[in-house]
């Protein structure tokens, strides 16, 4: 049963806002997030650290430039997830502008597996590159960068993830998180570190007067992509990243957003004049990455460099077709994995493993995801390759840093994972066949060693109750505007309600009446059609609702709990 908890909120930096200009209501959700100027909410470009900051960069802005002035060919080496996509959008727009020649290859996730690979050097060779770029991927590739130089083809690696214990002997490598790296956001995803070497290579063009005599490409023009990438990728929205999510965000509600992006939001039912973080992360994200987990994420990258909307339209729609594939998919290992674990019990485990032979790669991250979800525990989940590996994926909980589990278990069982990668909260793994329940066994006992065990019991962290005066539209349609997401959590609140009607609509919702204090509120409880008690407390949302042509607030229901008139609790959902 999930714990509900109010966030705390320091009344000292609550008052300061609150004295600078912030709304109470306001000042109270930026005060429980550890914003303590409204300076850290504005948002403005001007606010973004410095690419000089970045370890190396100026070594890549030299490299690049270098290239553009002697007419060289790149050829930046792409991932196949939303992030990779955008970075490699990014890369290809934001070099042209700068007048650059390059090109793009993606590895096919079921044929070539991830990041620069001896095998995808070897692709790479074939189109004759004078210099590789990665995006959002190459920090791990000391064979792949080994093989490379051997062809005499240098490497610019530009990449997010966390490093291994030795680096590629790259020409370059540009990363957040790199040793001796002192940016101040670790949290760039990959196309922001990308957008971040273009910004120090139109300064380096700069500095040799190659726009003595025209004009600096704009690129701003690329914003909505990093926006889209950053998103999508659920990295930590620190202030840097926050920053270049509004923006993006900015300039597609200014009709200023790239014909792919605006593609993408048609083909999802959604209007970029309205868009918010919600669009980005699950309408938009998942389309995109339905590319590179069901079949070629070039499908996506062509959607995102095209400038011909009806082109544009036609590659929307084919990612959302395999969209919809991948929802089927989906849902058929759910149900499986579902059933194999029907006698799972979390409170006698710290961790979840889950292998089926025949699960499709390109979706095990979604069913860990999943069932992280359900059961709140570090889960991998496991498929076979065609090369007769297995292919793992894994989501983690708060409290247990992923990457760090791996790296301990790769230490304390030399060739037990034959390769790994990834984050705090997300990782990706191979392992020989037949080595799945070795694995399993050693994930438990790291997690088990790791985690506190406070940690495993579920907890929904809320901003407490809202005075039935500030239930207003007008709050709900700025909370639904701003930034929001991993490390800065939307507001959720919580109250107890009287439910004074219910019904199912759509065959899967059930749309409510709640009273409190003689006021009288329209919720809904999506994807939930069993009916509720007469009285519940209740975590919920703020939700601007807009039907024919009348606009209104709702509750959206996120989790609630059954209870008597002094407060007893019986049941929750």
């Amino acid at each position: 049963m999930p714990v509900i908890t109010t966030r705390p909120c320091p009344a000292d930096a609550r008052a300061a806002l609150e004295q600078a200009g912030l709304a109470p209501a306001w000042a109270r959700l930026y005060a429980a997030r550890s914003v303590t100027h409204p300076d850290q909410v504005a948002h403005r470009l001007p606010q973004l650290l410095s690419p000089a900051g970045l370890l190396h960069i100026e070594r890549a802005a030299t490299l690049l430039a270098d290239a553009i002035r002697d007419n060289k060919r790149l050829l930046i080496v792409a991932d196949y997830d939303a992030d990779g996509a955008t970075a490699c959008a990014v890369g290809v727009r934001g070099l042209t502008l700068l007048g650059a020649r390059v090109e793009y290859l993606v590895p096919n996730r079921l044929e070539h597996g991830y990041g620069l690979t001896p095998d995808i050097v070897r692709l790479a060779a074939e189109r004759r590159p004078d210099l590789l770029v990665t995006v959002d991927n190459g920090i791990a590739a000391v064979d792949g960068v080994t093989a490379a130089n051997a062809l005499g083809i240098p490497v610019l690696v530009t990449d997010h993830h966390l490093p291994g214990d030795a680096l590629p002997d790259a020409a370059c490598i540009v990363n957040p998180n790199q040793p001796g790296c002192g940016f101040a956001s670790k949290n760039l995803a990959g196309v922001g570190v990308m957008f971040y070497v273009l910004l120090a290579l139109r300064a380096e063009l700069r500095r040799r007067g190659a726009y003595a005599e025209k004009a600096e490409p704009d690129l701003r023009t690329l914003l909505d992509l990093v926006a889209l990438g950053t998103v999508a990728d659920v990295v930590k929205l620190d202030a840097n990243n926050r920053t270049l999510v509004e923006q993006g965000l900015a300039r597609m509600r200014a009709g200023k957003a790239s014909a792919g992006i605006n593609a993408l939001f048609r083909a999802a039912g959604r209007e970029p004049a309205r868009a918010t973080v919600f669009d980005l992360g699950f309408m938009l994200g998942p389309r995109l990455n339905a590319a590179g987990r069901i079949d070629d994420m070039a499908l996506g990258i062509e959607c995102l460099l095209t400038d011909d909307p009806a082109a544009a339209q036609q590659l929307a729609q084919q990612l959302d077709e395999l969209n919809r594939a991948r929802r089927d998919v989906e849902a058929g290992m759910l149900e499986e994995a579902l059933a194999i674990l029907a006698t799972f019990n979390p409170d006698d485990s710290h961790s979840l493993t889950a292998y089926q032979p025949d699960w499709h790669v390109g979706v095990i991250g979604i069913l860990a995801s999943r069932l992280k979800d359900k059961f709140h525990r570090p889960t991998v989940v496991f498929a076979s390759s065609d090369g007769g590996e297995l292919k793992g994926s894994g989501r983690s909980i708060p409290g247990l840093h992923l990457r760090d589990a791996l790296d301990l278990i790769d230490k304390r069982h030399p060739g037990l994972i034959v390769k790994f990668g990834g984050h705090a909260m997300a990782a990706g793994l191979s392992l020989s066949a037949g080595r799945h329940a070795e694995f399993s066994a050693a994930f438990e006992a790291v997690v088990s060693e790791l985690i506190d065990p406070a940690d495993l019991e579920g907890r929904i962290e809320t901003d407490g109750e809202l005075e039935p005066a500030e239930h207003r539209y007008e709050l709900a349609v700025e909370l639904d505007h701003a930034v929001w997401g991993q490390g800065f959590p939307a507001p959720l609140f919580t109250a107890t309600f009287e439910v004074t009607a219910q019904r199912v609509v759509g065959e899967k919702h059930l749309k409510l009446k709640l009273t409190r204090a003689g006021q009288q509120f329209e919720a809904m409880h999506f994807f939930h059609p069993d009916p509720l008690p007469e009285r519940i407390r209740a975590v919920y949302a703020l939700m601007p609702n807009t039907f024919n042509g009348q606009c209104s607030l709702q509750l959206k229901l996120q989790h609630w709990e059954a209870t008597e008139p002094e407060g007893d609790k019986k049941m929750v959902g």
